[in-house]
């Protein structure tokens, strides 16, 4: 079975966020058991497993997605993945409707080689900061936000993009603090360098420190940031090591993602399912 590593909101290799990918051609998922041990062996991020779903229902793939350590809910790089795998074998064209936990989502792919991932926009709850945050991502909070239950995030905004560049959490810490993880973000201190906001990604609880680029973390950021600018559309940074960007497009109940991607493994996986 074919397996890729697709860098995702990026257009070069080994940068944005790499994602395992693999298509099935069984009519179902196997065991959740062996699909997590997988998962663990690529040990990215997130791997993801899509099956084709029959024609004429109200998806064409069935989408899960799983961390080293777990599954997750949703997850917007490895959906960007599997969508350019999608595309770039000709196993698809056009919009590509998803079936996954979070519910039904598409991507489509246009001309100039992005890809738009139609998601569930995460419903902000501001929050006072719990005791020990501050601590714990060493670094005061200006405001917190919990994001639902389909990310589990606590959105925590920072006085300025520079505190969110130079975070160096206490990761063990930070587990406590949510169900899945802590996204930091603060307004661009120069948008004219092409971004509005940046963010960083901690995920302790699900065995990652820190993700790359977070694209499901922008169903929250981009409502966020279209209430503070007074825009729909936007761009975010996601300033990581590796780095990334997405843009947000912001329409009511769903969020528009937008961004690239480049296949840089293309291999075989050596066992049976």
């Amino acid at each position: 079975m074919r397996i890729r590593i697709v860098d995702a909101f990026t257009d070069r290799p080994f940068s944005g966020n790499p994602a395992g990918v693999l298509l099935l051609e069984s009519a179902a998922f196997p065991d959740a058991e062996r699909l997590q041990e997988i998962a663990s062996e690529v040990n990215l991020s997130e791997t993801a497993f899509a099956h084709p779903l029959p024609p004429g229902g109200e998806a064409d793939w069935a989408l899960r997605w799983f961390t080293p350590a777990t599954e997750v809910d949703m997850c917007g790089h490895a959906t960007l993945a599997t969508a350019h795998v999608l595309h770039t074998t000709g196993r698809a064209t056009g919009t590509v409707r998803f079936t996954a936990r979070c519910g039904i989502f598409t991507s489509t792919a246009h001309p100039d080689g992005t890809l738009t991932l139609d998601f569930p926009t995460a419903p902000l709850r501001e929050e006072t900061a719990p005791p020990g945050l501050a601590e714990a991502l060493r670094a005061e909070p200006v405001s917190v936000h919990d994001t639902g239950e389909h990310i589990g995030d606590l959105l925590v905004e920072l006085r300025d993009e520079a505190t969110v560049r130079a975070l160096a959490p206490d990761f063990a810490a930070l587990v406590a603090h949510s169900r899945r993880g802590i996204i930091a973000t603060a307004a661009a201190e120069d948008p004219a360098l092409g971004y509005d906001f940046v963010s960083r990604g901690f995920f302790p609880g699900v065995g990652i420190d820190e993700d790359p680029v977070t694209g499901s973390a922008h169903t929250a950021l981009a409502p966020f940031w279209s209430a503070r600018f007074g825009r729909d559309d936007l761009t975010g940074l996601q300033a990581s090591a590796r780095s990334g960007l997405v843009r947000t497009v912001l329409r009511g109940g769903r969020t528009l993602l937008t961004g690239t991607a480049v296949t840089v493994i293309d291999g075989e996986l050596l066992t049976a399912f």
